[in-house]
């Protein structure tokens, strides 16, 4: 992997996404808007919003990165520019670290709007740091990134694209613990629940919640959304395909 080509080609990302307004508005703005309207959907129990807040927090930057990291990604290819950019000297790691590297830092700005959003107007109680909080959305962001990138060498229209959704992020929002408890679910369930990513990042944000320090147990959900997040983009580099069948 070349540094140079990998910032070439952030760069070149960043540009597109600049005459893109609605992606922008997409991955900024989305994330914001839901978590005000739950906000106010709880309004009579702020409680509830306290209790569920943080997950998600964590959960919409991931959903949104991961719609449009891959639909942007198998636009490339069916327009045929990825085509021509693997023609010229720049392997698939130079091209996956810089879509990463570009939707990355749209993914830090995401957060932090977010994380700025429900701790300090919508008043989400936090006993831990909002800055460990912000540490977790931006992994979750960088994940959904990631997935995106994965699963759009699998599709071949953007429709089939979004239609990864259901299949991918849909089963880990069930079993990540929101609604219930993982270890109250089926055996089964919950065995599946431990593998999944998701897991973890919900399970960071619950740490944050209610301890005032970073404990062990969020270092280790954190290094595991990440280490996720980098085994998935390799996974990406290696199966990117020039072209939609």
């Amino acid at each position: 992997m070349n540094a140079n080509r990998t910032l070439a080609t952030a760069a070149r990302v960043l540009r597109q996404l600049r005459h893109d307004p609605r992606s922008i508005a997409l991955m900024l703005l989305v994330p914001c808007l839901m978590l005000f309207l739950l906000r106010y959907v709880f309004d009579g129990s702020p409680g509830t919003f306290d209790n569920i807040g943080a997950s998600l927090l964590g959960i919409f930057p991931l959903i949104t990165m991961f719609l449009v990291t891959s639909i942007a990604t198998l636009r490339e290819r069916t327009s045929g520019t990825l085509e021509r950019l693997l023609a010229m000297p720049l392997g698939k790691a130079d091209l996956i670290a810089g879509y990463a590297l570009a939707f990355g830092l749209v993914a830090v700005l995401q957060s932090v709007l977010a994380t700025g959003l429900a701790v300090w107007f919508l008043g989400l109680d936090v006993i831990g740091s909002p800055w460990l909080l912000l540490l977790v959305a931006l992994l979750d962001a960088l994940l959904g990134t990631a997935l995106g990138l994965f699963v759009s060498a699998f599709a071949a229209s953007e429709f089939q694209a979004v239609q990864f959704m259901p299949a991918v992020i849909f089963p880990q929002i069930l079993l990540c613990g929101l609604f219930t408890p993982r270890d109250r679910m089926a055996l089964a369930l919950e065995a599946i629940s431990n593998v999944l990513p998701m897991s973890y990042a919900v399970d960071g944000m619950n740490e944050v919640l209610r301890h005032p320090d970073m404990t062990t147990a969020f270092v280790r959900d954190a290094l595991v959304v990440a280490g996720c997040t980098v085994l998935v983009l390799g996974l990406g580099a290696a199966t990117l395909r020039r072209r939609t069948a």
